[in-house]
């Protein structure tokens, strides 16, 4: 067994995760960079490091975890899912219940709450957001963000949600209740059910092909007919009929 070997089962054991699930090449390679930061020599000695120093610890999730998010990322299909995704889900029911997975710092499940609220009652939207990392949904709970992870929010929705405190810009209370943030792991923990929208989006692309194929299967068996999978940009799913999905747009699917 090698030293990455040996680190990888150590940390399946310690926090859950395992770290055989994603592409090793790149995260090795992430995790090689951390480890050379801190001065240990193998990962061994960093793995004694991290278990004997929360700080160290907490700088591993972070990394492992890929935590960068914003509002609205990648604008243009935000707009898909208002003017074309979500008159149609509002078409066949009043309530939606929606998973945002991997949330990271909570930009994503705030923009689904912004976006919904133009158009629903809040009584009957349930949000669900959630990420491996606990430190990072603590920062989420809190809705905080400096001026920058809100570049792409339209002027009159910033005005509307947000308040500026100094250089930082808080979420407004309304917007916070519609959202439940939760610690999940995609790959060992239960998923949600009867959703009728999942957002999970730049994450699959650092999983193997076996651990991406089994969470679009959960993500799938999670839906309800007709609900949506909206992925990222790097992520179109190119067999989505093996999924009981269809494509209805560019990065976003239907179940059957």
């Amino acid at each position: 067994m090698t030293d990455y070997q040996e680190f990888t089962a150590l940390i399946h054991k310690k926090t859950g995760l395992n770290l055989e699930l994603y592409k090793e090449v790149q995260m090795k390679r992430r995790l090689n960079t951390l480890r050379e930061k801190r001065g240990f020599k193998d990962f061994i000695s960093y793995y004694h490091a991290m278990s004997a120093d929360n700080t160290i610890f907490k700088e591993f999730l972070d990394r492992v975890t890929i935590n960068v998010s914003e509002f609205y990322r990648n604008y243009p299909r935000w707009e898909v899912l208002e003017k074309k995704i979500l008159p149609s889900l509002l078409k066949k029911k009043k309530k939606l219940k929606v998973w945002s997975a991997a949330c990271s710092t909570g930009e994503e499940p705030y923009t689904i709450a912004m976006i919904l609220r133009q158009y629903m009652d809040p009584a009957n939207i349930t949000i669900i957001a959630t990420d491996l990392d606990e430190a990072v949904l603590e920062r989420a709970r809190k809705g905080i963000y400096p001026e920058r992870s809100l570049k792409e929010v339209p002027p009159a929705v910033k005005k509307q949600y947000f308040h500026q405190d100094g250089p930082l810009f808080r979420v407004d209370d309304s917007i916070k209740r519609l959202v439940q943030f939760k610690k999940h792991n995609l790959l060992s923990d239960r998923f949600e059910q009867n959703l009728d929208l999942i957002v999970c989006r730049n994450v699959l692309i650092y999983f193997t092909e076996e651990a991406k194929q089994t969470v679009y299967q959960n993500f799938s068996n999670s839906l309800n007919k007709d609900g949506v999978f909206f992925v990222g940009s790097t992520e179109q799913i190119f067999q989505p009929q093996h999924y009981d999905l269809r494509v209805i747009d560019n990065f976003f699917y239907q179940k059957q």
